[in-house]
């Protein structure tokens, strides 16, 4: 046989053995390791010659040795995220794609399931789960996910490196993946990046190491797609092609921040590219964006990796400087990018070393760092937390199944409640309601994208069938898909509400309205299902309530208007559990306390801007307006962090640190600061961030009262806001929230820690991170319940 042919017989006979040796139904010390004596004395291989089995050298020492044991066709043979293994060498192949963005996934060929786990626990998805503000639920799912995933790991159904989480802040409502994000704010979502890393990652007691690369890892999360992708396919534009045109000024700010967190705080094992190209330059193949920012600024301890496919796009797709296949593989590899998902790097790198266009120490280096990766994950030495026990009894587990669905509860807004219709009052009889729409069966559709491909869940509560425990339940769906393509069954819908004590519309979006290759082209509700909304209200005498499954905004200002829709409940795509936790929040079993993670634009807004423009400040020379809160001030259907409760809040600040004085060094400068009005501050205006030895801290310390007659969680939301005048400072940013539960009645001392520097500066147009001086604002709340406090910055040599 040709080398390549007998590589492959060596991997399938030891993906075999590999099977074998961690097949145990109940994951009971059924675990498989490549240092195993027994295996080496079967190739009559001492073993205590091998220093990369040798516990007592440092992984980078072992990785080291690992790869210059191996041939050039063996290393490329280890560089796709189907990697080939070296029988020889003991190294069996290893799949290094799964994903586990709300649960464990079959998107990606790492992962399987079959009759032994034919589903795993689907939480929901992102853009509603961060909706919970509680930063402390995020880490327990990637807790829940990665025991699930070491548990189909030991069944021999896993790998142990999982592509998630998408950490892009959402730019645009259009975009398809906004359901798989945590929504507009980069600091929210780098939070999110940080508790849902380190809750798949951290083994106990391990949580910080003096050598955050001898750290064990529980699974390896991956952060992705780096960077400023949020365009898929949007009137011929697509990923594959499109180039984002940003300013360094964005990128700071809001497009790598995120990242920047994820890596420095959350210690994640992997970034991702994405397929964009970047001010010309494709993400993977720029040095700038890998290397230089990702490994030697913020001193990532992992690997990068591409977006599938993604060197075959800079190839056909971009067409980036003419390259070759063998050309643009050297780039890449030159550039950082450790492993290829996709057979670019197997098929071509060969050649372009061979070729000159990359060294092979480029290739060890790449090697090194993910099988540093996988000596964290116990791959060679056994499990590093004793996750050997964990098996097919820890998947779908009843307890997983409820932190679903108090995942969903916590995260549900409740948008209207006019009169306080909810809680519904059902009384000691048994009331009749309608339940009409394309989702009042909702199963697939509420665990969205990311999840099992077949659409199969541990168990399905269907919305009907939970609004179905509180009463008679008529059943009429108005349309017969989220499409709703025609209005032939709305007069059913109506003539059924007519009947009814109260009417539940169960409307929306689905994966066939906005998903990962399909942007919106507008905010409004599919087809005829306004209609069907609009009839029914129309004609009720009894309570409506609208229901909405979707990722994205919808511009539903004509029913947060209408007299007769009393209630409005954003649901996000709440998971196979969200039935249940709906149905808990209409009938007053839960009061809601999710906050709007995205600004509910109307659909004139995007009529005023083109989804491929990409600054978030307005261009008033163009028309064109600002995104996000920070720098949209015009009209919304919803707010971002807007969300009502079953019972009210008051606030009040009860001290707040009122001047900050910081001494600069005797070489640092001050730093000039463009105000509108053109006037020039003769003190000193502002200082860079990197440059002050910043300690300070301004304390905030917030009592908050809840002054209705219900129990309930409440989300408290500190901004910044700089000084008046400065051109291109945000409106205000989010520099701290917490959700907290106040029993009625009562009162909760909240206290904020915010550091001087880093939470009330800002990006000016030339990149720098400045702080200004002078009178800053802090507001804590939204809207009218909100309160105001100064603090003020003084600067001295």
């Amino acid at each position: 046989m040709h080398q390549s042919q007998t590589m492959v017989a060596l991997q399938v006979g030891f993906v075999m053995l590999f099977f074998v040796s961690t097949y145990n139904y109940c994951g009971v010390e059924a675990e498989f390791k490549i240092c195993d004596i027994t295996a080496f004395q079967r190739l009559k291989v001492d073993m205590a010659t091998l220093p990369y089995c040798d516990k007592k050298l440092p992984y980078q020492a072992r990785a080291k040795d690992l790869v210059d044991r191996m041939t050039l066709a063996e290393k490329v043979a280890q560089l796709g995220d189907k990697a080939i293994g070296v029988g020889r060498l003991n190294l069996p192949g290893y799949e290094w794609w799964s994903e586990a963005l709300h649960g464990v996934s079959d998107v990606g060929p790492g992962t399987r399931f079959d009759q032994i786990v034919p589903a795993a626990t689907n939480f929901p998805t992102p853009i509603l789960t961060v909706s919970s503000f509680n930063e402390t639920l995020w880490n327990t799912i990637g807790q829940v996910v990665s025991d699930e995933a070491r548990a189909m790991y030991n069944l021999g159904k896993a790998g142990l490196t999982f592509w998630s989480p998408n950490i892009n802040v959402v730019r645009d409502p259009r975009w398809g993946r906004v359901t798989e994000t945590p929504g507009e704010d980069p600091y929210v979502v780098g939070r999110y990046a940080v508790n849902y890393v380190r809750g798949l990652q951290d083994v106990k007691g391990f949580e910080k190491s003096n050598d955050p690369n001898s750290r064990p890892l529980k699974v390896a999360a991956c952060c992705k797609h780096y960077a400023a992708y949020d365009i898929d396919k949007w009137k011929g534009v697509d990923r594959f092609h499109f180039d984002a045109k940003v300013t360094e000024r964005d990128m700071v700010e809001t497009f790598v921040a995120p990242f920047k967190m994820c890596v420095k705080d959350g210690d994640v094992a992997s970034v991702m590219c994405s397929f964009n190209r970047i001010n010309g330059v494709p993400t993977c193949a720029d040095p700038k964006l890998l290397n230089q920012t990702i490994r030697e600024l913020w001193n990532l301890n992992g690997y990068i990796v591409a977006d599938c496919d993604s060197i075959e796009v800079m190839v056909s797709g971009h067409k980036y400087l003419n390259d070759t296949p063998v050309e643009a593989v050297g780039q890449a590899l030159k550039a950082g990018l450790d492993l290829d998902c996709g057979k670019y790097y197997p098929n071509y790198a060969t050649e372009a070393v061979k070729q000159g266009k990359v060294t092979e120490d480029n290739i060890d280096t790449s090697l090194r760092n993910i099988f540093v990766v996988l000596m964290r994950l116990g791959w060679f030495d056994g499990s590093p937390g004793g996750y050997s026990r964990l098996g097919r009894n820890d998947i779908c587990s009843p307890a997983h199944l409820e932190l679903s669905a108090e995942a969903a509860r916590q995260s549900i807004v409740l948008l209207k409640n006019d009169k306080n219709t909810l809680p519904l009052n059902v009384g000691n009889g048994k009331p009749k309601f309608a339940v009409v729409g394309p989702h009042a069966q909702a199963t697939k559709a509420m665990l969205s994208n990311y999840a099992l491909n077949t659409g199969v869940a541990c168990r399905f509560s269907k919305p009907n069938d939970s609004i179905a425990e509180y009463g008679e339940v008529v059943n009429a769906p108005g349309c017969d898909s989220v499409k709703c393509a025609s209005g032939d069954q709305i007069g059913q819908a109506v003539q059924a509400s007519k009947q009814a004590d109260a009417t539940f519309i169960f409307v929306g979006l689905d994966l066939s309205r906005e998903a990962e290759g399909l942007d919106r082209d507008d905010l409004n509700f599919p087809g005829f299902q306004k209609s069907l909304i609009t009839q029914i209200s129309d004609a009720a005498t009894k309570p409506v309530i609208v229901v909405i499954f979707a990722a994205g905004c919808i511009d539903i200002a004509f029913i947060k208007d209408h007299p007769k829709v009393q209630a409005i409940i954003w649901a996000g795509y709440p998971g196979a559990e969200g039935g249940h936790a709906v149905a808990d929040i209409i009938f007053g079993k839960y009061n809601p306390a999710g906050r709007l993670p995205l600004t509910w634009y109307p659909q004139s807004y995007i009529e005023e801007i083109p989804m491929i423009s990409m600054p978030l400040r307005p261009i008033p020379e163009s028309n064109l307006p600002g995104r996000t809160y920070k720098f949209y001030n015009g009209s919304t259907i919803y707010p971002f962090g807007y969300g009502l409760s079953y019972t009210t809040f008051s606030y009040a600040i009860k001290s707040a640190t009122d001047l900050v004085k910081l001494d600069m060094g005797k070489l640092q400068q001050c730093k000039q600061i463009q105000f509108l009005d053109g006037r020039k501050n003769t003190q000193c205006p502002g200082v860079v961030v990197g440059e002050t030895n910043c300690t300070q801290v301004v304390n905030v310390k917030v009592e908050v009262t809840n002054t209705g007659k219900m129990d309930g969680a409440h989300v408290v939301f500190v901004y910044s806001v700089p000084p008046s005048g400065i051109v291109g400072a945000p409106i205000k940013r989010l520099a701290a929230f917490k959700r907290v539960f106040v029993a009625a009645g009562t009162s909760q001392m909240v206290e904020f820690m915010l550091n001087a520097c880093n939470d009330f500066s800002i990006v000016t147009e030339d990149a720098y991170e400045i702080l200004p001086s002078g009178d800053h604002m802090i507001i804590v709340g939204n809207g009218a319940d909100a309160v105001t406090a100064k603090t003020s910055f003084f600067f001295e040599h």
